[in-house]
């Protein structure tokens, strides 16, 4: 679990977990508290991001281990909310992958009946930094100050009497501060969750088929026709959203997507997932970048993580893109 930091005086604390691949230090800066999912191995238990790394799933994969995952037991988010209370939050925003795809957000429900602050619990309906962007901008959203009230103003007491009420409030603002309460942290959530588009480029389609996430009609076109499908996220489930021959014009299709997307949506987010090495992955996010112009706000390149490796297999390539 990463603990928010000392420097974060909001008083509602956001939760997620690791399947939002936020890249390294970016849960802790911002002040995110992470629960990792498990991964077994030849029946051995891992924590994702803690003592399991995706190039070792690959590498369990390539031998024919086997390999599963599972969402976290709630007396791991209970731990977490435990956590974020004894450090001072009043409330937790909790904002999680698709209840589609896992029981992760079930889990984040049953701790929260027994959390000792008030907990709401977000089903991001998306997944990766889908949900990552989400809970970013959630936790940012909570470490920012609501903007102060207009006060009264009297017309006889001129500039003077202006100068005094700005005076008074400085000095007692830090006491005085607002901020956001967990409902408006849950709306940021689930508002970002919701602006999210996710493709999804894998270069097969079995691990999917044998973990549940992906129809067997759908998986065996691939198979069948050599096919390259695009997947999408829709109603929080994965879906085949167009079929192409090749990995080079997959691809090729995957930033066209992204590319519209973004001339709709100036300052947007984009986050480019891989499975491995990143090197097709940053020629891409280049490529966006550079095509986008003033219309991407932010370009990360991020591994994608060893639960979304275990049920993709290797090869894997996708693109989020998010409201700002």
């Amino acid at each position: 679990m990463s603990p928010a930091t000392g420097r974060h005086a909001s008083r509602v604390a956001v939760v997620t977990d690791s399947t939002a691949a936020l890249p390294p230090g970016l849960a802790a800066d911002v002040g995110v508290h992470v629960v990792p999912l498990e991964v077994s191995i030849d029946g051995a238990r891992y924590a994702e991001g803690v003592d399991v790394t995706p190039e070792q799933l690959l590498h369990a994969l390539a031998r024919g281990s086997r390999v599963t995952t599972s969402q976290p037991p709630p007396s791991a988010f209970a731990a977490a909310y435990e956590q974020a209370a004894a450090d001072g939050a009043h409330a937790i925003v909790s904002v999680h992958l698709s209840g589609e795809m896992s029981g992760t957000v079930r889990s984040a429900r049953t701790a929260a009946t027994v959390s000792p602050v008030p907990v709401r619990v977000v089903d991001s309906r998306t997944a990766a930094l889908g949900l990552g962007f989400a809970a970013v901008a959630a936790a940012r959203y909570a470490a920012t100050p609501l903007p102060d009230e207009p006060g009264d103003a009297d017309p006889e007491d001129g500039v003077g009497g202006t100068v005094r009420r700005w005076v008074a409030r400085t000095v007692h603002r830090t006491a005085t501060l607002r901020w956001p309460d967990a409902e408006q942290v849950a709306d940021v959530a689930t508002a970002t969750a919701t602006s999210s588009r996710v493709w999804f480029l894998v270069d097969s389609l079995e691990h999917l088929r044998r973990g549940g996430r992906l129809g067997t009609a759908a998986a065996a076109l691939g198979t069948v026709l050599g096919l390259r499908p695009l997947l999408t996220v829709q109603d929080g489930r994965l879906v085949v959203c167009e079929k192409v021959r090749t990995r080079r014009v997959a691809r090729e299709r995957l930033e066209q997507l992204a590319l519209a997307e973004l001339a709709d949506r100036p300052g947007a987010r984009v986050a480019v997932h891989h499975v491995g090495p990143s090197d097709v992955a940053d020629d891409v996010a280049a490529r966006l970048a550079q095509a986008a112009g003033p219309a991407v706000g932010e370009v990360v390149v991020a591994d994608a993580g060893a639960v979304l490796a275990a049920h993709v297999g290797p090869g894997l390539l996708a693109v989020v893109v998010s409201d700002a």
